[in-house]
């Protein structure tokens, strides 16, 4: 069996022995004579796999005892209306920064809510930058703050965590979570999509503090109040059963590789390697501003785009696959989250200098 190296945005690739684990207990989980997929989600076998999940990702974010981990459905742009209807709180309005295309999501759908103050916006430098926080003109009443903590398709990523002041900062770390550090306790919520560093498609992670919780709008429905499912452990309606369970064993997988740390360590090797051969040279650009450039998500194009069909090509036929740019941005994208290994990014690397070297 031949593993190419998947450079794919979401779903994304997934730990190779995480994989193996899960094909190695399909059709038998410890013992059980189930599969996972079989389990009720309210036996005790899958009890225990949803309760390590959650043990797990509490241990490798540091999750204080006054935030509630959820484990729902419905993806990022579900949680785009699921956030207003659960954190406005009385007040109409909420703060949103504009940074990309998913940003720019998040902004329609809570339209459709309160009333939504863009803060700040990159557009005019195309979504290549993060606004200074000292530009940002927040409403002190604002419900929350929302922020995209990395944006999947330009390839922007805030480094630093921006103070709200008393108002909930909220965070989409779809594309990021888990990738580096972070400091749970400077947000009010963060969730994410679990199908780029976390798992397959179908789970989203939610981790919510405590006062937050209990003022959802009237219509919201019970599945998507975190308060009910918080109350409900995540089951008031069948979760993501095998999500979850994969979930676990990524979590269990990242603790093994020395934690959070080791994985910024390992993805900053990464980014590193790609980005420094994109600037040693003008056949390709990479259009991101050095100090907002993603670690996950790494946009560039050729000089001459009539080329990127060849490229691609050349690419597939060499076991790298998923490399074309977002619709939108067009171009090319490698997004090398924590399953990527680094001989992923030599193997692009080497390929990008034997393409220049034939058509430079």
């Amino acid at each position: 069996m031949t593993r190419v190296f998947n450079f794919s945005a979401g779903p994304a690739a997934l730990p190779e022995s995480v994989l193996r684990q899960a094909a190695d207990e399909m059709l038998d989980w410890h013992g059980s004579g189930m599969s996972v997929m079989e389990m009720s989600h309210r036996g005790k076998e899958f009890i225990a796999i949803h309760a390590e999940a959650e043990a797990l990702l509490r241990e490798l974010l540091a999750i204080p005892a006054n935030y509630k981990v959820l484990f729902m459905q419905g993806g990022a742009i579900g949680e785009n209306a699921i956030v207003p209807m659960n954190l406005l709180r009385g007040k109409t309005g909420a703060d949103y920064i504009d940074t990309g295309e998913w940003s720019k999501k998040s902004i329609k759908e809570a339209g459709k809510y309160c009333t939504v103050n863009v803060a700040a916006s990159a557009k005019d430098s195309g979504y290549t930058t993060i606004p200074k926080r000292e530009t940002w003109k927040l409403d002190p009443n604002a419900a929350y703050v929302h922020i995209c903590a990395n944006e999947t398709i330009g390839g922007v990523e805030y480094h630093f965590t921006p103070d709200t002041g008393e108002v909930p900062l909220v965070a989409d770390v779809s594309s990021n979570i888990l990738s580096r550090p972070l400091d749970v306790t400077k947000y009010g919520l963060l969730y994410g999509g679990a199908q780029k560093n976390i798992g397959p498609a179908g789970l989203t992670i939610v981790i919510v503090r405590d006062d937050l919780l209990g003022r959802a709008l009237p219509i919201t429905p019970s599945a998507f109040d975190y308060q009910q499912q918080a109350e409900a452990e995540s089951m008031l309606n069948t979760p993501p059963t095998y999500a979850i369970y994969i979930a676990g064993l990524v979590f269990r997988w990242i603790k093994a590789q020395g934690g959070l740390a080791a994985m910024e360590a390992h993805n900053r090797t990464k980014a590193a390697l790609l980005y420094d051969y994109l600037d040693s040279q003008d056949f390709y650009a990479a259009p991101v501003a050095r100090d907002c450039r993603s670690l996950m998500n790494v946009p560039f194009k050729l000089k001459d785009d009539k080329l990127d069909e060849a490229f691609l090509k050349g690419a597939q036929a060499r076991g790298m696959v998923q490399l074309k740019g977002h619709r939108v941005v067009g171009g090319m994208r490698a997004s090398i989250y924590n399953a990527m290994p680094v001989e992923g990014v030599k193997a692009l690397v080497a390929y990008m200098k034997e393409f220049e070297a034939q058509h430079g």
